[in-house]
Formats: structure tokens, C-alpha cells, sequence
């Protein structure tokens, strides 16, 4: 009886097991996913990653210039002109060449002093073109072109100033002084020095006042023309500036009589163009760029055109600047 019994529970187990099987076959299951028809998304257009992708794909250069730089950068007529401008200018066309375009947009920005260097770096320009010295602590920020004008800090004064500060600012000594130096710091001390915020210009003052302990005034402008002014007033005794841009804005001042650009050159600070860092291709260039004018002497009629005849050192200096293919 026992053994009867087991086999007909076998018998009824596996009954259920098979109608168990058969209905996971039958239906299917509660959460099965319908084939998807969704389409592929369309793959964006890739952003340009270089200065040259982004002129190729709009056939447009955006060169920034300063409005106050002259002889540099300027506006005049409400269109950029200088020699800074000339240089881009042979910039842009190179690019146009070098990129195969049919037709090339060359767009002038206007920047200031202040946000000239920030326009770079957010793109808002290709290339700089003004009146900039290549530093160190710049090099930080933006990258810089070879060098294309040797600039330096220079001093403006009235031509009635003192004979003695003038020859203590062209470090000339005096026969009749026994102790040269320190009768040069008694005479500064009592100065008034006007330097344009934000340049070399103003650090190498606040430099020299802090090395000689000097009690002098530092008055910050915001411009050359507010610089010259300043001197003519008499609110300054001495205004500190790039001494190209101060050679130029004397000659053109209506009062250019009263004005006098000292000899002396304080500082030797190079000047160059000012793009993005990172960009080798673009650097490449606006470096042959460059270092064509250069090598074939067209540099020469424009150097001319906005600083006068160029002398020896000067022919000698765009030689030294000169890089071979």
C-alpha cells in the first residue's frame, strides 16, 4: 500500500511540473521590452579646437587694437592704423594663404588697456595688436609673436624744467657735485612722477621708488594724452611711458614746444604681438609672418612710415629677429 502510494504522488508531481513548463512556453513574459525604432541622435558639429579651425570655419580674423597706442595702434577716422596694425594686417593675409580662402572677413576689435589681454584669452580676438611687452609674468596669461619693436621705458618733461633734473633723469653728472648720487635721490625726492596704470611702466617706478626709498608722488592716468597733460599742467614733473608712444604724442601735441622727451632709454622692454597660449600652429605662423618682412627688408618702409628713417642698430635688431625657413 505504501509503495503504491509514493508512485502515485510522483506521478502527480510530475504532472505539474509539465503544466508548469508548458505554460512558461505559452505566455510570454510580463515584462519583456518591445523592440526599440528610436533613430540615432545627430553627432553635433565639432567646435574648432585652434585659432586657425576657428578662421577656417568662418572666414573670419578678429584682430584687436588699441585706440591710444600711437604710433602702434590707434584710430584714426574710426578704422585701426598703426604699425602694429600693418604688421596684423600682413598677418591676416598670410592666413587667408596658408587656409586656401577665397575670401577672408579681417574684423577690427577695439580693446583697452585694461581688458586687451582678457579679450585673448576668451577669444574674443585672434591677435593683439598693439603696443605690449613681453614679460614673464604676462607669459602667464597669453602668449607672445617675436619680438617687433625694441621699446623701452622713457621720460617725458617739460622743456623749461630744471637743467638738474634733466641731467639726473639722463644720468649725466655734474662737475660741480662731489656726491653725485646721493644729491640725485634729494633731487627726486621731492618729484612728482605721472606713470599709465597698469604697465611696465608704473611697476618699474613703484620699483625704483621702493629701491631708493624715494618720498616721491606717483600719480596714475589713464592715458597717454592724460600723461602729457598732466606735465603741461604742471601736475607732474616727469611723466613715465613707453618712449616710442611719448616721442609721438609730443611731436602732434598742440603745445609740442613745451615738451621733451629725455635721451635716455630706462628700460629695455621688447614689443610684440599677443595671441593665445597653447596654439604651436597660429604661433608658427605669425612668427614667419614676421620673420618674412624681416628677412626681406619690407620691414623697413614701415618702421619708416611711423618712427622715421631707421638707423643702424635698428636694421640690426629686425636681423637679430630674423629666423631662417
Amino acid at each position: 500500500m505504501q509503495r503504491a502510494g509514493s508512485m502515485t504522488a510522483w506521478k502527480c508531481r510530475a504532472r505539474l511540473a509539465s503544466l508548469a513548463l508548458a505554460a512558461l512556453v505559452i505566455v510570454p513574459p510580463a515584462f519583456a521590452q518591445k523592440p526599440t525604432t528610436t533613430k540615432p541622435a545627430a553627432a553635433k558639429p565639432v567646435a574648432p579646437t585652434t585659432t586657425l579651425d576657428r578662421i577656417r570655419q568662418t572666414a573670419r580674423i578678429r584682430l584687436g587694437y588699441r585706440t591710444d597706442a600711437r604710433p602702434f595702434s590707434f584710430a584714426e577716422s574710426g578704422k585701426a592704423a598703426g604699425f602694429s596694425v600693418a604688421l596684423c594686417q600682413n598677418v591676416a593675409n598670410a592666413v587667408k594663404a596658408e587656409l586656401g580662402l577665397n575670401a577672408l572677413t579681417v574684423e577690427w576689435v577695439p580693446v583697452t588697456l585694461e581688458d586687451r589681454f582678457l579679450a585673448v584669452q576668451q577669444a574674443r580676438v585672434d591677435l593683439l595688436c598693439g603696443a605690449d611687452t613681453r614679460t614673464l609674468a604676462r607669459m602667464k596669461e597669453v602668449a607672445f609673436s617675436t619680438s617687433i619693436f625694441p621699446g623701452g621705458i622713457g621720460a617725458l618733461v617739460r622743456s623749461d624744467a630744471p637743467a638738474r633734473l634733466k641731467d639726473v633723469l639722463n644720468a649725466r653728472k655734474a662737475a660741480t657735485q662731489p656726491n653725485w648720487r646721493a644729491s640725485s635721490i634729494q633731487m627726486l625726492q621731492t618729484q612728482i612722477f605721472s606713470v599709465i596704470s597698469g604697465t611696465t611702466a608704473e611697476t618699474w617706478v613703484n620699483g625704483k621708488k621702493q629701491e631708493f626709498k624715494l618720498a616721491s608722488k606717483v600719480v596714475p592716468v589713464d592715458g597717454y594724452a592724460a600723461g602729457v597733460q598732466q606735465v603741461l599742467d604742471r601736475k607732474a614733473n616727469v611723466f613715465f611711458g613707453d618712449r616710442a608712444i611719448l616721442l609721438d604724442a609730443a611731436a602732434r601735441n598742440p603745445s609740442a614746444g613745451n615738451l621733451l622727451v629725455l635721451e635716455r632709454l630706462f628700460t629695455y622692454e621688447p614689443t610684440a604681438l599677443v595671441f593665445a597660449r597653447g596654439d604651436d600652429d597660429f604661433r608658427l605662423l605669425v612668427d614667419r609672418t614676421l620673420s618674412g618682412l624681416y628677412g626681406s627688408g619690407q620691414i623697413l618702409p614701415l618702421y619708416k612710415e611711423w618712427f622715421g628713417v631707421p638707423d643702424a642698430s635698428t636694421i640690426a635688431y629686425f636681423r637679430w629677429n630674423t629666423v631662417p625657413e
